[in-house]
């Protein structure tokens, strides 16, 4: 008896595993199968920048700029590099990419909300005053939806291809994104653009020829079916929300609404840009606020995933110190993210290094093994040299807060921060990046024979224990320690 019970236990796991492991490759688009090859990129490289962005759309609310998709570095990473610059009580329309996304917090705080297809909405209210930002001036009804988070300045988010997700600025001070589009990813099925279909607004601000005049339910009476489809032919589809191109009747039979309201979720003469201003406050429920987080498991919605997937976390915090990797307490420290410590970054294939360098420090000469590094500037700067295959430099320069600059695969990169410091975020291509260092006590050096560097590089023993073991730091080295190590 005891024998069938632990066998029908052990079925019911193994169904119930199998049904969250499903649906998080359905919704991901990866599968546990060992990793998937990117798409192949040409990769060129002779001469490296440092880019600045060289788009930039202003909205009512915020600023968002792109760097050029067109440069080389960008193209041989597969990557799209954006940065949004959002006000105060300002929101990031709600949109999706067809390209997994991460987004990395350089300033400011703010709340973040994903709708996770097939997930319940596990925040509800029963009145106004659980409402974020509610005056208590009208009283609500029920209200619900999908996990709110609240992020900071060092965050990073993981967004999977096709969610659709938004974001909001309710600090003081402005709330700055940089987010990278992994556009060479198995997830991306269109080319090698980054997309951005949104689900609301006129995200470019494009005016239409006519404007809008009168009473919104006598123009929709007025105007024959006809005359609406001249009118979305001369409107410019490229800079409109996704429902733009539906017909308000579909639209209305849909949702079950009216076609005023239907047209109004068209946006079609909606100037704010990407980035609206929310007026007042953003009332949405947060476990900050006296709203309520409820479990889904009491519902009859219940399918068992939610406690699996549907709560899987996607941002964690890389500039808090307590969390870092590697210090130097002279020299600085360096965070890795990874798929060990953010689950969701092994489906989206991509994980983070985040580095602080004091003045004058030194980031040991080495390459990434597995990956492209997207390197971004947050403050200070530092001095780069990249080399690529055959010893060729490819960049030797200066770079400062707000540039980009991509590492390719294999290529050797040494920094040297300068007199105000230097911190970076570095975006990378493989969910569980990995580095060789050429110097230091981890490096290739330290692992080679004496005799095999005496006769690669024509010196005798004394040179090559000093090449070998002269410094006992890892990764990180001081300009003290240099000082010290040269003049013995």
């Amino acid at each position: 008896m005891a024998y069938s019970s632990l066998l029908y236990l052990s079925i019911c796991f193994l169904v119930l595993f199998h049904g969250c492991r499903a649906q998080l490759e359905q919704v991901t688009g990866r599968s546990q199968r060992p990793q998937q090859q990117r798409f192949q990129t040409e990769c060129r490289i002779n001469n490296l920048n440092a880019q600045e962005p060289a788009q930039r759309f202003e909205a009512e609310a915020g600023l968002t700029e792109y760097w050029s998709r067109n440069d080389e570095q960008f193209r041989c990473a597969g990557v799209d590099l954006v940065r949004h610059t959002i006000q105060r009580r300002g929101l990031l329309l709600p949109s999706f990419s067809n390209a997994p996304t991460l987004i990395y917090v350089v300033q400011g705080r703010g709340l973040h909300g994903a709708a996770i297809p097939g997930c319940a909405e596990t925040f509800q209210s029963e009145s106004s005053s659980q409402f974020r930002g509610d005056q208590g001036s009208q009283r609500r009804g029920r209200d619900l939806h999908q996990k709110v988070r609240q992020i900071r300045e060092g965050d990073i988010l993981a967004v999977p291809a096709g969610i659709a997700h938004w974001i909001y600025n309710d600090g003081e001070s402005q709330l700055i994104l940089v987010e990278l589009h992994d556009t060479s990813n198995q997830a991306n099925q269109l080319d090698e653009n980054a997309r951005r279909f949104y689900l609301a607004g006129n995200p470019h601000g494009q005016r239409r020829r006519e404007s809008w005049q009168g009473s919104r339910s006598t123009r929709s009476q007025s105007r024959s079916r006809s005359q609406r489809q001249q009118e979305r032919e001369r409107s410019p589809q490229s800079g409109s929300n996704m429902f733009n191109g539906f017909d308000e009747e579909f639209l209305a039979e849909s949702f079950n609404i009216d076609n005023e309201l239907a047209m109004r979720i068209q946006n079609r003469d909606d100037q704010r840009g990407r980035i609206v201003l929310v007026e007042d406050e953003l009332r949405v429920l947060s476990p900050q606020s006296r709203g309520e987080e409820r479990e889904e498991r009491g519902w009859d919605r219940d399918n068992g995933v939610e406690e699996t997937f549907c709560t899987l976390r996607l941002k964690h915090n890389i500039a808090d110190p307590q969390r870092t990797d590697v210090y130097n307490e002279r020299g600085g420290r360096i965070t890795s993210l990874n798929s060990l410590n953010l689950p969701i970054l092994r489906y989206i294939q991509l994980s983070v290094e985040r580095g602080v360098l004091y003045r004058n420090a030194l980031v040991a000469p080495l390459y990434n093994m597995n990956c492209h590094s997207v390197i971004y500037v947050i403050r200070g700067n530092a001095r780069l040299q990249v080399v690529g295959e055959n010893g060729q430099n490819v960049f030797d320069g200066e770079v400062r807060e707000g540039q980009a600059l991509t590492v390719p695969q294999n290529f050797a990169v040494i920094k040297k921060a300068g007199n105000q410091g230097f911190e970076w975020v570095a975006f990378k291509t493989n969910d569980n990046a990995k580095t060789n260092p050429l110097a230091g006590r981890l490096s290739v050096m330290r692992a080679l024979p004496e005799d095999v560097l005496i006769n690669a590089y024509r010196i005798d023993r004394e040179e090559a224990r000093r090449l070998k073991y002269n410094r006992d730091e890892t990764t990180l080295f001081s300009s003290e320690s240099f000082g010290w190590q040269r003049r013995n």
